[in-house]
């Protein structure tokens, strides 16, 4: 009796241990998986999300490069959401003064050169986050890098009529163009 009962002892520890060690490895699993699909950018309507995932999947990215981006990421996700909620603010309490009954101007200017502020911040964070993975890519890497990066540039508008280019709003071609499509002179 003494022996089964040492052997079942042993069949129950043995048990344990596999248990314990397959949650383990799904929590360490899942945890990676985590860590690898943060969302630096938080459009929805973005088909390719600025993420961990992306970044090994579509650039190839090895070990290095994602600690890498890590690190990167994490100083700029936590800014980057900071302003962008800031800006969300400012610009909700800019339309609640454009709807009181007596707008103050000076405020909505004030208010405007706050935003103004705020995106040009997060240009500037954007640009170093960009600058940093840089570093990292080989050539083919980094044209991934800048068509992920394309949209964070482009503002949506695109202005197509008289020669224009992509967001062309300075003056350029053989006479100087308004970014609406006036020739500079008064129609």
């Amino acid at each position: 009796m003494n022996k089964t009962i040492k052997i079942l002892w042993w069949v129950i520890a043995l048990l344990v241990t596999l248990n314990l060690t397959t949650i383990g490895t799904i929590l360490l699993r899942n945890r990676e998986s985590n860590s690898d699909n943060v969302t630096t950018v938080l459009d929805e309507n973005r088909q390719n999300p600025l993420n961990g995932r992306y970044f090994r999947q579509t650039l190839g990215f090895d070990d290095a490069q994602m600690n890498v981006f890590r690190e990167a990421h994490r100083s700029f996700q936590y800014r980057a959401n900071d302003l962008i909620f800031g800006m969300d603010s400012l610009k909700n309490v800019m339309f609640a003064e454009l709807n009181s009954p007596t707008p103050d101007t000076n405020r909505l200017n004030d208010l405007s050169q706050q935003v103004g502020s705020h995106h040009a911040e997060l240009k500037k964070i954007t640009n170093t986050f960009y600058l940093q993975l840089r570093t990292v890519c080989d050539s083919i890497q980094c044209e991934q890098l800048q068509q992920a990066f394309l949209p964070l540039f482009r503002d949506g508008t695109v202005n197509r009529g008289r020669a224009y280019q992509w967001n062309d709003s300075i003056a350029t071609g053989q006479r100087h163009r308004h970014r609406y499509g006036r020739g500079g002179r008064s129609e």
